[in-house]
Parts: C-alpha cells; sequence; structure tokens
C-alpha cells in the first residue's frame, strides 16, 4: 500500500460531506469534506505501487478541466482504471453539491 498527498488551490468548497463508490477489486472509494481553507487536499491510499506520478498526472488534468472545491479528498483506490477514478470523483462532487 502506497499514501500520496496532493494540494490544489480550490475556490469554494461544496455544501456537504459525501461519499462516492467502494473499495474492491478495480474500484475506488471517494470521500469529501468541505474545509473553509481555499485548497484541496488530496489523499490517495492504494494498493498499486510505484503509481505517484499517475495519480500527480489524474489531478494536474483535472485541475485543468474543472475547478475543484475547497476541502478534502479522500481517495481508498483497489486498482481503479483513470476512467472510473475519474467517474467516482465527479460523483463524489455532484454527491456534496446536491445533498440536502
Amino acid at each position: 500500500m502506497e499514501r500520496f498527498e496532493f494540494n490544489y488551490p480550490a475556490a469554494k468548497a461544496l455544501p456537504s460531506r459525501a461519499e462516492a463508490g467502494v473499495v474492491g477489486s478495480g474500484d475506488l472509494e471517494a470521500l469529501y469534506e468541505p474545509k473553509a481553507e481555499a485548497e484541496l487536499k488530496i489523499i490517495v491510499t492504494t494498493s498499486v505501487d510505484g503509481s505517484h506520478s499517475l495519480w500527480q498526472h489524474f489531478f494536474d488534468r483535472l485541475n485543468a478541466l474543472r475547478e475543484l472545491p475547497a476541502g478534502r479528498l479522500d481517495i481508498n483506490d483497489f486498482g481503479a482504471t483513470p476512467g472510473v477514478a475519474r467517474l467516482r470523483i465527479e460523483q463524489v462532487f455532484e454527491e456534496a453539491e446536491n445533498a440536502n
């Protein structure tokens, strides 16, 4: 298991906490918690050794494509493909945006 931490500038926090996905073969779990700081702190725990640069490039690209919300994003990965990772992250952000 490896653990990485990334920080990106962010505008505003989403209204609530949320979670998407499950930790399991080929999937990942994304947990979002809003924070007042103007950054998104991302913590990735993964079963895939040597994947730091892949995650770095993934989040650099995501940051270039969309405005990231302020808060903390925990990723618990069990070998998810980039497509699944993007889906789960978009799901957790959507859930946090629309939760009542």
